[in-house]
């Protein structure tokens, strides 16, 4: 499969090359974390033992940069990983700058930042220079989880119905760690399509628990279910706070989504969603007016209020939000 690159100017972590210098760029650190492997285990495929030198920018003395890669003389491969470029001090900027013009064959400096501005001169001089670059960006949108899911699994060997990514990413994606690590378990357990009746089996009590269940049947109006749910949730240990922001989300969903009708050329990209987002909120729509669903997002705004800090009872906070949007859909 051909090498994707990120939607941004970069590579993707799974095609990162090996070369003398490599920049990791991005806040997603199970991405760069990858990206740093993959670097280190084409090291040692090419060169058989490789030093390995761990660096940590934000402690970096003077001259270290020089003694670790610089070309050894008794021409032993080297890796030089420099973490937290983002927290860097003067002292590597100065020498890192310097170290650009004598990169060596034989030894490959990975740079790894998190983001923001610190090191920007740094960074620019990289990229001008034309070493290659592995963007990680940040995985937060339903849709972006959606696709790690697709391609984690597609690089696996495997694939899951459109109902089973759906099912995981609700299950498990609050991290992508564990996203990530729901995949292989699903990988190496099952076989076939991986669809939304395998990932119950496995994760089930997780969906359960978790504010999407909450979420959906509050917005299709059941009124019953959505509050046994959320007492279940709640005594399993989930906490009021992202139990509303499930709520607040779900509703951003249908307000996006019905602030399309009308709207030529708006794709799901265009809002941050996965299409199947899309095609679940047009159907949800139907039992919502614009007056309904205005009622129900300022219930959710009050009970965002109140659970972080305006209420003494955020639990009672929470229901009575569930109950005022199950209602307002219930009673279109």
């Amino acid at each position: 499969m051909a090498a994707r690159t990120s939607s941004r100017a970069g590579i993707a972590w799974h095609a990162t090359p090996l070369a003398p210098l490599v920049l990791v760029s991005g806040p997603e650190d199970l991405l760069a974390e990858r990206a740093v492997g993959l670097v280190i285990e084409q090291a040692r495929a090419t060169h058989g033992e490789v030093e390995i030198s761990d660096v940590d920018a934000a402690a970096y003395e003077s001259g270290m940069l020089d003694v670790l890669a610089s070309p050894s003389l008794f021409g032993e491969p080297r890796v030089v990983v420099v973490r937290r470029v983002e927290a860097c001090n003067d002292a590597f900027l100065t020498d890192a700058l310097e170290h650009l013009d004598h990169l060596a064959d034989d030894v490959h400096l990975v740079l790894q930042h998190g983001g923001g501005v610190r090191g920007k001169k740094l960074l620019d001089a990289v990229k001008s220079a034309g070493h290659p670059v592995v963007v990680c960006e940040a995985i937060k949108k339903d849709s972006d989880k959606t696709a790690f899911v697709s391609d984690e699994l597609r690089r696996a060997g495997r694939r899951a119905d459109a109902g089973g990514v759906r099912a995981l990413v609700e299950a498990v994606g609050s991290d992508l760690r564990e996203l990530a690590s729901a995949v292989a378990q699903l990988v190496a357990d099952t076989k076939g399509t991986i669809g939304a009746q395998v990932v119950e089996q496995y994760y089930g009590g997780r969906i359960e628990a978790t504010g999407f269940r909450v979420a959906d049947a509050a917005v299709a109006g059941k009124v019953a279910e959505s509050v046994a749910l959320l007492r279940h949730a709640m005594s399993t240990g989930v906490d009021p706070v992202p139990l509303v922001a499930a709520l607040a989300a779900k509703l951003r969903t249908l307000a996006k989504v019905a602030a399309m009708r009308g709207r030529s050329g708006m794709s799901a990209g265009d809002l941050g969603l996965a299409p199947w987002q899309v095609d679940r909120a047009r159907k949800e729509l139907g039992r919502w007016t614009p007056e309904t669903l205005a009622a129900a997002i300022d219930a959710v705004a009050q009970a965002d209020a109140e659970v972080k800090g305006a209420s003494r009872d955020p639990r009672f906070a929470v229901e009575r939000a569930v109950l005022r949007v199950a209602t307002a859909a219930a009673s279109d």
